[in-house]
């Protein structure tokens, strides 16, 4: 039998009970950990664009004439908006540019109006006791599925690296999507932000294995600006699309090789070569592209489509051997640097 009602209050409704002592923030079994300001920025940008958060749990009883509500799950949530509405802290700019260092009580009083009339979704218990809240509290934190490693990525970091890799990831799923790089169903699994985030390595610090991806998120999550390569990097990014687009529109590019993960990685890689020059790649070999050009480069990216194609059904002495050590890494160890290297080397060779 139900023994909660969901219901719906605004910022405003939990800073008057904080106020007049009816809202308890700290019981007992609730954990003690302090978010990171990058982690407040993350939610208070979240509230201020209007995007939902997770549904707040408490509980309601009648002490002395008046209702007492004790927060059971949404503690660092409520605490989070309690110290902005304070000015304790601003957003930041990775997340934020408009309202970046902006405290509340300076932000437009429309916005500070919004801020208030958001609403929290809220599960409410009645009368429950200790033990009660206790299994209720057990419960809520036992349903949950094995993060993949983009999940655990996302469930761990804020700062900026990780707001430009979802930015772009959002940009492009329908290209990746319907490109056949990535399906919906991994998209589910965050495999936009997965693919994003290789990618924006790639423009920040050269081709490399995909292990490295979490020390970009680990080096650029504290910073409360966006330092210049990070902005650089995703704006390179762009341009690398526009070009990768201009070549290949997703239906055209999905009938092709290059719509396989570890060759789109590659074709991305050398059009950023050419446009801008990527670490571990020789700059004094770099493909020409210019606007009105791609024709020519999609001729080549053609016949290498073609011919993997056909090397890949024949024997091993009927392929050529630059040809076969190109398969070789295209199918096997795809993600390290070196494979990763070859390939992008094997791709600027040919259109040189």
């Amino acid at each position: 039998m139900k023994n909660f009602d969901t219901r719906v209050y605004s910022i405003s409704d939990f800073l008057e009970w904080r106020s007049t002592g009816i809202l308890n923030l700290s019981p007992e079994f609730q954990r003690r950990g302090v978010w990171t300001r990058v982690a407040k920025s993350f939610l208070m940008d979240t509230i201020v664009r209007g995007k939902p958060i997770p549904k707040l749990l408490l509980t309601q009883s009648l002490k002395d004439k008046k209702n007492l509500r004790t927060v059971v799950d949404g503690q660092q949530r409520l605490r989070t908006i309690f110290e902005f509405v304070a000015n304790d802290f601003t957003i930041l700019k990775a997340h934020n540019e408009q309202y970046a260092r902006v405290p509340y009580s300076e932000l437009p009083e429309a916005v500070q109006s919004e801020i208030l009339k958001y609403e929290l979704g809220v599960d409410v218990l009645f009368d429950a006791d200790y033990k009660d809240l206790l299994d209720v509290f057990a419960r809520i934190n036992t349903y949950s599925v094995v993060l993949n490693k983009q999940e655990k990525l996302n469930a761990k970091y804020l700062g900026a690296f990780k707001t430009f890799a979802y930015e772009l990831g959002r940009d492009y799923v329908g290209y990746f999507v319907d490109a056949g790089v990535v399906t919906t169903k991994q998209v589910n699994r965050m495999a936009e932000a997965s693919l994003s985030s290789d990618l924006l390595v790639l423009l920040c610090d050269g081709v490399q294995t995909d292990k490295n991806i979490e020390k970009f998120y680990q080096k650029y999550e504290m910073l409360e600006d966006v330092p210049d390569d990070l902005q650089s990097a995703r704006n390179h990014f762009y341009e690398t699309m526009k070009f990768i687009g201009a070549i290949y529109s997703a239906d055209e590019i999905e009938n092709t090789n290059w719509s396989r993960l570890p060759l789109f990685y590659t074709l991305f890689s050398v059009v950023a070569h050419a446009l801008f020059g990527i670490r571990n790649l020789p700059h004094d070999r770099r493909p020409s592209l210019i606007q009105g050009g791609e024709s020519r480069w999609r001729s080549i990216l053609d016949e290498i489509s073609a011919q993997y194609e056909v090397f890949s059904e024949s024997e091993a002495d009927q392929v050529p051997p630059g040809f076969a050590k190109f398969i070789d890494y295209s199918r096997r160890h795809t993600t390290d640097t070196e494979a990763r290297v070859e390939r992008a080397n094997f791709v600027i060779e040919s259109l040189l």
